[in-house]
């Protein structure tokens, strides 16, 4: 992980929806350094308290660190309590699973958009530092309400970004990342689940393309946007992607054979995600293993616009998981190795390859 403990040393974090799988790697990051307090707020008593007890039997010194919090993003009462005295914000509380959001789109816009607004009211009031919102490649160029409700939410960052800097010194910016392997709605824990039990594996398309990420490379990718971002920034990950067809192959071949079924696409998927956008890439710099996309910095004055042109109005070329590195059945294999969820799997049987 990039190498920002110094900045947390003494502070107070607060993630918002904290018991997920983001928030669960992300106190493992943190939890053993010099940070001063992590607070957790969800709506989900029932994991609150499950992470209670296993931070008290796996980190007794450290456990005192974690302060829960009940509560809701939607109320913008209990965000402003969470976030009294605090430092910093990683939001990551949202509504992510495409198909329900499909048949509950105002929940949706409640939580992802709603939820955004009061995160950051919240922080202002509080003069929060810095918050990092995260969001998702179904923001790009939506089709879904899951995409279109998080695109949103990236909307609100970027409105007001300069006007919270301006009255509070609150830095907002955004992270966009594709699928993070394992984690809630991902398909590789239902793979697994159907492998063990001898059911075929269901898959929508096997020409369908995702992004690949571990919750690792998450936490990293919110390290790096904290540590770099100026107001209203948006950070990617240059990120490998593979077809569902090789990651089903690539799941068989670590847990072992079954048949596979072709189910055809869920409501709302794509064929292929969309982390920069053709018109991103014009504000876009190439940091290296990031992207930095700065905000778009014109103002309601379009006069000027109409008269003088704009000429710049999009790049070459979208990036997408259909034209980044796209890794083989070996390397598919070699990537959900390295995830927590598939080791512990593993854990006690025979491998099918090596790690």
């Amino acid at each position: 992980m990039t190498n920002i403990t110094d900045a947390f040393r003494g502070k107070t974090l607060v993630i918002t929806g904290g018991v997920g799988s983001f928030g669960s790697t992300c106190l493992r990051h943190f939890l053993t350094t010099e940070i001063g307090e992590i607070r957790v707020i969800s709506r989900d008593e029932k994991k609150q308290d499950s992470m209670r007890h296993d931070l008290q039997a796996h980190y007794p010194n450290y456990a005192g660190k974690v302060k829960f919090f009940i509560g809701d993003v939607r109320n913008l009462d209990s965000v402003r309590d969470v976030m009294y005295g605090a430092n910093y914000v990683f939001h990551a509380a949202a509504l992510k699973e495409v198909p329900s959001c499909e048949f509950f789109p105002v929940e949706a816009v409640k939580t992802n958009i709603l939820g955004t607004d009061n995160v950051i009211t919240a922080a202002v009031e509080n003069r929060v530092e810095r918050v990092v919102f995260l969001s998702t490649d179904k923001a790009a160029y939506p089709i879904n309400a899951m995409g279109m409700s998080k695109a949103l939410g990236e909307k609100l960052v970027g409105a007001r970004a300069q006007s919270a800097f301006d009255r509070s010194g609150t830095v907002l910016c955004c992270t966009r990342y594709g699928n993070v392997m394992c984690s809630r709605g991902s398909v590789i824990p239902l793979f697994i689940d159907q492998i063990k039990n001898k059911r075929p594996i269901t898959i929508t398309d096997p020409n369908m393309t995702r992004f690949l990420m571990n919750l690792d490379e998450a936490v990293d990718l919110v390290a790096f946007a904290f540590e770099n971002a100026e107001p209203g920034d948006l950070f990617i990950q240059k990120a490998d992607a593979c077809t569902i067809g090789d990651l089903a192959d690539g799941v068989m071949k670590v847990f072992g054979d079954t048949e596979k079924k072709i189910i055809g696409t869920r409501h709302g998927e794509k064929l292929y995600e969309t982390l920069m956008t053709r018109e991103e890439r014009l504000r876009a710099t190439d940091m290296g293993e990031y992207f930095r996309i700065a905000p778009d910095g014109r103002s309601l004055n379009y006069d000027k616009f109409y008269v003088e042109g704009d000429v710049l109005t999009e790049g070459d070329e979208a990036y997408t998981s259909h034209n980044t590195k796209r890794l083989d059945v070996d390397g598919v294999v070699s990537k959900i190795l390295k995830t927590d969820y598939v080791k512990e799997e593993l854990e006690g049987r025979p491998h099918v390859v090596e790690a």
